[in-house]
C-alpha cells in the first residue's frame, strides 16, 4: 500500500482570541483531488498554511509524501506547489518573465511555454501583469505553482472573485492536474466547486473537521434526496404556524423557505394546502436535489454562506 500524499494528526493552532485549527486529522491519498470545504473563518487557510510550512502549529503531526518539515524541508519544497489566496507581482513583469524567474529557483522545472499553454496564457505571455484580468492573474498564479513539476499541489480558494467563465477555466486546469497523476488539495467555500472537482472532501467549521467523505456519500448520508423551496418577494416570513400545519421542519433562509423531504411528490399537495390555509404569500415553488450546503446546514445549523 502506497503512503498517503498527506497525513495530519491532531493539528492545532490558536491565536489570542480564537482556536483556528482544533485537532484536525486528515489523510489524502496520492492522485486524488481533496477539498477543504467551509465558510470564511472555518480554519481552512490556516490549516493549509501550516501544511505548507508558512505557519507553525501549536501541536500535531504532519507528513507530506512521507516526509516531515523538521527533517526534509528542502525536499518537501521541491516536490510541492502552492497557490496562495492572492499573489503579488510587479506591475510590469510579464507571465513569461514570472515563470522564467520562478522556475530558476528549482533544479527541476517545467518549460515556460508548456505552462503558458496549460493555463491558456500564450496570447498574454508578454503582457504586463497589471494589464491581466483577475482570471488571467489567477491562471498565472496556478502556472507558477506548477513550475517545479510538483507531485502535490495546494490551492487556497483558487476561484474566489472570478466570473463564472474564469472559474470553469480553472476547474479544467485542476482536472488536467488530476489526469497527470498529481495530488491536489484545495480550499473552497463554493459547494458547486467542491462537488464538481473533489474526489473526497472534509467539511470544516470553527477549526474542526465535522465530516469527511465523497460528495455523493456525504449527501446520501442525509437521507433527504430533495429539498422543496418556497421563494418570496422580499424577506421570508417566520414559518412557525405553517411548519406546524405541515408537520415538518421548515428552514427560513433570507427570501425563501427550505423543506427537506425524501418524497417531494407526496409533500407538494400538503404543502400547497397548508400555504392556502395560512395565506402564505410565496412567489414560486422549486424542487432541487440535496447539496453539500444541506450537509453543512444539517451538521452546524447554519449556511455555508453565513
Amino acid at each position: 500500500m502506497s503512503l498517503p500524499a498527506l497525513r495530519l494528526r491532531g493539528l492545532r493552532k490558536t491565536f489570542p482570541k480564537v482556536v483556528a485549527v482544533d485537532g484536525v486529522d486528515l489523510d489524502v491519498a496520492q492522485g486524488e483531488v481533496f477539498g477543504l470545504l467551509g465558510p470564511n473563518g472555518a480554519g481552512k487557510t490556516t490549516t493549509l498554511e501550516i501544511i505548507e510550512g508558512l505557519t507553525s502549529s501549536d501541536a500535531g503531526e504532519i507528513e507530506i509524501l512521507g516526509l516531515t518539515w523538521a527533517n526534509n524541508g528542502q525536499e518537501i519544497r521541491s516536490r510541492i506547489g502552492v497557490q496562495l489566496q492572492s499573489t503579488s507581482l510587479f506591475n510590469k513583469i510579464t507571465p513569461r518573465e514570472s515563470l522564467d524567474l520562478y522556475g530558476s529557483y528549482y533544479p527541476k522545472r517545467r518549460s515556460t511555454e508548456e505552462l503558458l499553454k496549460l493555463v491558456q496564457l500564450e496570447e498574454k505571455a508578454d503582457a504586463y501583469h497589471i494589464t491581466l484580468s483577475g482570471g488571467q492573474q489567477q491562471r498565472l498564479a496556478l502556472a507558477m505553482a506548477l513550475v517545479n513539476d510538483p507531485e502535490l499541489v495546494f490551492l487556497d480558494e483558487p476561484t474566489t472573485g472570478l466570473d463564472p467563465q474564469a472559474r470553469r477555466g480553472l476547474w479544467d486546469v485542476v482536472r488536467s492536474m488530476k489526469a497527470e497523476g498529481r495530488t491536489v488539495v484545495l480550499t473552497t467555500h463554493y459547494m458547486d466547486e467542491a462537488e464538481a472537482l473533489c474526489d473526497r472532501l472534509a467539511i470544516m467549521d470553527h477549526g474542526k473537521v465535522i465530516a469527511t467523505g465523497t460528495p455523493a456519500s456525504l449527501i446520501a448520508d442525509l437521507a433527504i434526496p430533495s429539498v422543496v423551496e418556497l421563494t418570496f418577494d422580499g424577506p421570508a416570513p417566520e414559518p412557525g404556524a405553517f411548519a406546524t400545519d405541515l408537520g415538518l421542519a421548515v428552514e427560513r433562509r433570507a427570501d425563501l423557505w427550505e423543506i427537506p423531504t425524501p418524497d417531494p411528490k407526496a409533500l407538494l399537495p400538503r404543502l400547497l394546502e397548508a400555504a392556502e390555509t395560512r395565506a402564505v404569500p410565496f412567489q414560486q415553488v422549486h424542487i432541487r436535489r440535496a447539496t453539500l450546503e444541506d450537509v453543512f446546514l444539517h451538521r452546524t445549523g447554519r449556511s455555508l454562506r453565513e
